[in-house]
């Protein structure tokens, strides 16, 4: 599910112009963003957007990850 974001565009007089996309709520929850947090944008193309974090918090829980046997024998993962 995508969720609709505003491009604000501020004019600067004496500075270069500025361009800000904020995330909503629920997205940065989700990331547990934290105020200051450095992320970096990368362009794949004009039609997509990458921010890129570089220092990743640990998840909160661990998931083990188990091999499964299919009924034919061969292996899934």
């Amino acid at each position: 599910m995508g969720y609709p974001t505003k491009v604000q565009l501020i004019h600067r007089k004496k500075t270069a112009d500025q361009y800000y996309i904020n995330f909503p709520t629920a997205v940065a929850e989700a990331m547990e963003f934290e105020k200051g947090e450095v992320i970096e944008w990368i362009v794949e193309d004009k039609a997509n957007i990458i921010a890129h974090r570089r220092h990743v918090p640990p998840s909160p829980i661990t998931v083990k990850k188990t091999l499964r046997i299919s009924s034919k024998g061969s292996r899934d993962s």
